[in-house]
């Protein structure tokens, strides 16, 4: 492939021979993260914490989302200062385990919010100056918000069980992730596109760039550990509107010939017809659906408001078979872990990329592309210019604003075990590892 894949293989000696420069960067006199601490505990000027009260740090600490993108001209800058930074950090000691007994939230009192609050101090996300207590107000509440976004989490402002493990992972553990991701972005240097998209798997999102900048920011689902989306780099080079699905094989096999042998009426229920290689349509009576193998046919479903791409499909030169669509089931969007297709990625808010990958191609506007969605009629358009497209695995980078973010691991690229899924992939609610997709295949 093309010099952006295959950068998973991390080299530690090529990191550490370039550490020596990275360290002579680093800003001078930068206090120590112990020091900041001893600082505020030692203060004579602090009194009593617990009715620190500021609406102000509630509602700004969630801004860490710019429009710099992923792979922006400063990225790589970025991250090997937040290197730097996580070098003092893990060097003076690194941040304290927080030790929670109960959910912490807004108005809790517990000795474990000391413990919170030294830990944002150190990661940057509470200001030094909001002290050391027992109680969790409103700067340690939008101290928590801004470190949940900046590590994928609902910014909720509580401490329960995910926000937690998030928290206790080393800061050793997050400098490794961040030199790993260091390689991964300097292997996408380079011009990628006047226009171009990204989609990072990890974070299960997508940014469309232009001229340096995020033009469109989208949630997104991606591949379960079993059916990974795939590392790739291409160009998309046309958007289907009102689509035909044609399963893969895999699913047919997997998941369509036990479906048929609970439900004969699951193919008709679902617009689901046969055709032979002729393209003849076969009636699924005539099938044995109980066999080994799945039959050798065609298996495509009409394009409406079941069909498991729904609105919109955007095709992409791989060797995959894999692409970007709609999908019926809006719903999964507001999932936490959203690491549920079989290799494909679902976009939410897909028209709004529809109209942004198709605003130079001629005579397709919004209007038009709602008015032939609405008309039912399969109708592919190719693009004037194909747009680049980058699938990626980046679970770390850094913003100019020292907003690190950082994501889990979901497919154990990164070599340690702390860093894989600590968000709780198969909890209550998610689709387990090898089950049938029901987003794709409507029950």
């Amino acid at each position: 492939m093309s010099r952006k894949t295959g950068f998973d293989v991390f080299s530690r000696r090529k990191f550490l021979r370039s550490a020596v420069t990275l360290g002579a960067a680093a800003v001078a006199g930068s206090a120590s993260a112990q020091s900041a601490i001893d600082e505020i505990l030692g203060s004579s000027r602090r009194g009593n914490w617990d009715d620190q009260f500021d609406a102000r740090a509630s509602r700004s600490a969630t801004a860490v989302v710019s429009n710099n993108p992923i792979f922006g001209a400063d990225s790589a800058a970025n991250l090997q200062q937040a290197i730097v930074e996580y070098q003092d950090i893990v060097a003076n000691g690194g941040w304290p385990m927080v030790n929670a007994q109960q959910k912490l939230q807004i108005g809790v009192n517990d000795p474990a919010v000391q413990q919170l609050r030294q830990r944002l101090i150190i990661s940057g996300d509470l200001s030094r100056s909001a002290g050391i207590s027992s109680a969790f107000d409103s700067y340690v509440d939008g101290a928590v918000k801004r470190f949940q976004a900046r590590h994928g989490l609902p910014a909720d402002g509580a401490v329960g069980e995910y926000t937690l493990k998030a928290l206790n992972v080393s800061a050793n553990i997050r400098l490794g992730q961040l030199r790993t991701n260091l390689v991964r972005l300097q292997s996408m240097s380079g011009d990628l596109g006047r226009r171009y998209v990204v989609v990072n798997i990890p974070a299960a999102y997508i940014e469309a760039v232009e001229n340096g900048r995020v033009a469109l920011r989208h949630t997104a689902i991606v591949g379960k550990i079993d059916r990974q989306s795939p590392v790739l780099n291409s160009k998309i080079y046309e958007v289907i509107l009102n689509p035909y699905w044609t399963a893969p094989r895999s699913i047919i096999q997997k998941d369509i010939m036990p479906l048929m042998r609970k439900d004969p009426t699951y193919l008709s229920r679902n617009a689901i017809r046969l055709f032979d290689a002729s393209g003849n349509e076969v009636a699924p009576e005539t099938i044995d659906w109980n066999a080994e193998k799945a039959p050798n046919l065609m298996f495509r479903q009409d394009p409406g408001k079941i069909n498991a791409m729904s609105s919109t499909k955007i095709n992409f030169h791989n060797e995959h078979a894999v692409y970007m669509h709609d999908t019926p089931q809006q719903g999964m969007f507001n999932k936490l872990m959203r690491f549920e297709s079989s290799g494909c990625v679902r976009v939410q808010n897909v028209r709004d990329l529809s109209v942004w990958l198709l605003k130079e191609t001629p005579d397709w506007s919004r209007q038009q592309m709602e008015a032939t969605i609405k008309s039912g009629v399969n109708t592919p358009i190719r693009l004037a210019e194909e747009v680049p497209v980058y699938f990626t695995y980046i679970t770390a980078w850094a913003a100019s604003d020292r907003a690190i973010q950082f994501r889990d691991d979901i497919y154990h690229k990164d070599g340690a075990t702390e860093l894989a899924l600590q968000t709780g992939y198969g909890q209550e609610g998610g689709v387990a590892v090898g089950a049938v997709e029901s987003d794709f295949l409507p029950q």
